[in-house]
């Protein structure tokens, strides 16, 4: 897995000089009594696998912490599946301290078979959301996706690669966004202030994070996180009761119990390829432990978040969060999925993110 980092086509490591440092960590979880064959039994629940990658030189200021997606592990940024650099080497090529983590009840962080169902995607979907998008017509963006290395189908070897790094998942997302949202805080209170860089599904875990530690979270890049608000949209249904998250974020005024303050409102969709959104009703209440970090929102050109990821800056802008949106395609970065990260330009866009966390 560490390939890339020890390749030749990292600078530091062209010219000879001392390799990343790799060790590892759990951190979070809490203990619980299960019941076991008729015995109660106490484990532990909720903890993360946490790998920090450290550069022979470091000259940034602040970490970068990578969280996945749903059925991704942290291997998601080592490489890419034709065996490029991923955004881990890309990160410490230039100064990071980097932390790759496997979710609460994920990879190499430990699932109790108590707490919620497991799922795992199957080979079609793989095919018709991340790798082969346009192959399938299911949005009108997704005849643009030209990025993805291969045929993005099942016998293609980028793919399989792909596939086989796939990783069950819990089904319930507000068992998800409970653990991890105690995990990755629980990560913070031990290694200080960090950038977040979230992805997909863990998009709703960067929210919350910031919620619950804006003294310590120094930005958050979210990559397509989990949307639109309220509402989910295909491939990925089911309601956000507190707008951009399931379980509760601070509103100033306050939402109340079970955000039944939190009024909304629909508005039309700005063209024929995008949806409509449903945002707050105006005065919108404010999230205000996220009003004083600064976020990326990025989203590829060709991807099911490309009709809908709009609602979601729109969203954030209403509630005062101070937010750039990155819609690749329209600054001249053509043809990415969902998976922009490990495509085929990945490092230009890993260069896109790297200049805006240098203006903070």
């Amino acid at each position: 897995m560490l390939r890339s980092l020890l390749a030749t086509t990292c600078l530091a490591h062209e010219e000879g000089l001392e390799q990343p440092r790799r060790d590892y960590f759990y951190v979070g979880g809490k203990y619980v009594n299960i019941t076991i064959e008729n015995a109660t039994s106490q484990v532990k629940v909720g903890q993360i696998y946490v790998e920090r990658l450290t550069p022979p030189v470091v000259f940034q200021d602040y970490p970068i912490v990578f969280i996945a997606g749903a059925g991704q592990t942290g291997t998601n940024f080592l490489e890419t599946p034709d065996n490029r650099p991923g955004w881990a080497s890309f990160f410490l090529d230039h100064g990071y301290v980097v932390y790759l983590s496997d979710q609460a009840s994920r990879g190499r962080s430990p699932w109790n078979p108590s707490i919620g169902t497991l799922v795992v995607s199957g080979t079609a979907q793989v095919e018709e959301i991340f790798t082969a998008v346009s192959r399938h017509d299911l949005w009108p963006q997704a005849k643009l996706h030209t990025q993805w290395p291969g045929t993005g189908l099942v016998g293609d070897p980028n793919f399989d690669a792909f596939y086989a790094s796939q990783v069950q998942f819990i089904a319930e997302n507000d068992i998800s966004e409970d653990q991890n949202t105690d995990a990755y805080t629980a990560l913070l209170d031990k290694i200080g202030a960090a950038h977040i860089i979230t992805h997909s599904q863990a998009g709703a875990y960067g929210w919350r994070i910031g919620d619950a530690r804006p003294e310590l979270v120094r930005s958050i890049v979210a990559l397509e996180p989990a949307g639109p608000p309220f509402e989910g949209k295909p491939p990925f249904l089911g309601n956000r009761t507190w707008g951009i998250t399931n379980l509760e974020i601070t509103y100033d005024p306050p939402a109340g119990p079970n955000a039944t303050l939190l009024t909304s409102v629909r508005v039309p969709p700005k063209d024929s390829n995008h949806t409509d959104c449903v945002l707050q009703q105006e005065p919108a209440k404010k999230l205000k432990n996220l009003i004083d970090i600064p976020v990326l929102l990025m989203t590829g050109e060709a991807s099911y978040h490309a009709r809908y990821d709009y609602c979601v800056v729109e969203f954030l802008r209403q509630a005062g969060v101070q937010v750039e949106f990155a819609d690749l395609g329209q600054e001249g970065i053509h043809g990415n999925g969902h998976m922009l990260f490990m495509e085929k330009n990945n490092l230009e866009i890993a260069e896109r993110v790297r200049k805006w966390l240098a203006k903070l």
